[in-house]
């Protein structure tokens, strides 16, 4: 029941916020400006992530702090401290190593106070229990690539609160399954917002999340995944809630974003690039320079995310080794493939649209006819 309090109550602040929001980062002309790698074409207002995060941990206090343990409160400070990052970062860009550094904090309160790591592969490649650094080293690269990947796929409208919408659903229902009613309140809080939030950030959108909400709900995301592997795995084997693949749908759930940054950072470095340096290359980009509207590029994507999650379900008897590489080898051939027929495209398109061009490629020439009669008649010489 306070599931659902808790997403009604995030939904109605959000919707109550954001109108206002609007008009003070209009009057204050704060706001995201069209060119560059921006695809729109209007100045919008952005730091819409204000009223998600307030709504959304406004709602977790009041239905779920008191049922929640003794932890949760470093998760709800971790996020505050990404939410300011991200505010930071919105006012007066910081530097992508500025930003890490900065994140760096929220990720030690999870690890050392939280204690929600990454202890164990599950048997993946052979391997169980991690050495007390390894844990460390692999919880905070875990951490970073989660939500620095939900940051970067944020870039055209609706499509970061999309591809959150359904590991938080998810994980909603699967916390509350197995009593941990405090981490479901929370998803279900961020989720009333996102969606509240979506309702003006569909294309056109009246603003967007800006890093002051794609930061602490990609981090949000991360340490509710994290935090999903270890109780899963601590489950008892006869537990009808127990998923086997355990690491595999870990990584199913975000598996778009993180495909789509390693895509982008391979791509960057492979032509000599800072693997940081923003550009127009993400998977939404390929997608839209198809032609296709950007709302229907947010389905796409999201029906790719529901396939993985399928896929993951349909072989949840087999084992991680099995099934992690085949999904990641699924997102890759696709991605691959999108790839090599894009520029193609876009040459068919361009082709296309020059006039039509005849012999050696250029245009016949015609000579104008001139209609002479009556130029007798003229005052002039025609000789």
């Amino acid at each position: 029941m306070n599931q659902l309090l808790s997403l009604i109550s995030a939904f109605g602040l959000c919707v109550l916020i954001l109108p206002i929001l609007i008009i003070i980062l209009k009057k204050a002309n704060i706001g995201d400006i069209p060119g560059g790698r921006k695809i729109h074409s209007k100045i919008t207002p952005s730091m819409g992530g204000i009223a998600i995060i307030f709504s959304s941990l406004a709602s977790f206090g009041i239905w779920g702090w008191y049922m929640s343990p003794g932890s949760m409160r470093f998760v709800f400070l971790s996020i505050v401290i990404m939410f300011f990052i991200g505010i930071r970062d919105d006012f007066s860009p910081l530097s992508a190593i500025h930003k890490l550094v900065m994140q760096l904090g929220a990720l030690l309160l999870i690890f050392y106070f939280a204690n929600i790591r990454v202890t164990n592969f599950y048997g993946f490649l052979g391997v169980h229990e991690l050495p007390e650094f390894v844990s460390f080293l692999f919880t905070v690269v875990t951490l970073f690539a989660i939500t620095n990947a939900y940051n970067l796929i944020d870039g055209i409208d609706g499509l970061a609160g999309t591809i959150a919408m359904l590991p938080l659903l998810i994980m909603g229902f699967w916390f509350n399954s197995v009593d941990y009613v405090g981490y479901s309140i929370l998803c279900f809080g961020l989720l009333g917002a996102i969606l509240a939030f979506l309702t003006f950030n569909w294309h056109p959108a009246k603003i967007f999340m800006g890093d002051t909400g794609s930061l602490p709900v990609g981090f949000a995301l991360a340490v509710l995944i994290v935090a999903f592997m270890n109780i899963n795995s601590n489950l008892p084997a006869e537990n009808i809630f127990k998923i086997i693949p355990n690491f595999s749908f870990a990584v199913a759930m975000v598996l778009i974003p993180l495909f789509d940054m390693a895509r982008v950072f391979a791509k960057r470095i492979s032509s000599g690039k800072h693997p940081m340096k923003a550009d127009k290359n993400h998977l939404h980009h390929l997608l839209v320079r198809f032609g296709m509207k950007q709302p229907k590029v947010v389905l796409i994507l999201a029906m790719g995310q529901v396939f993985v999650l399928l896929t993951v379900f349909v072989l949840r008897d087999f084992s991680d080794n099995l099934i992690l590489p085949l999904i990641c080898l699924i997102v890759l051939i696709t991605g691959i493939i999108l790839e090599i027929i894009t520029p193609r495209f876009i040459k068919m398109k361009i082709m296309k649209d020059l006039p039509c061009l005849k012999g050696w490629g250029v245009v016949e020439q015609t000579k104008p006819k001139v209609e002479t009669d009556g130029l007798e008649k003229w005052p002039i010489n025609m000789n």
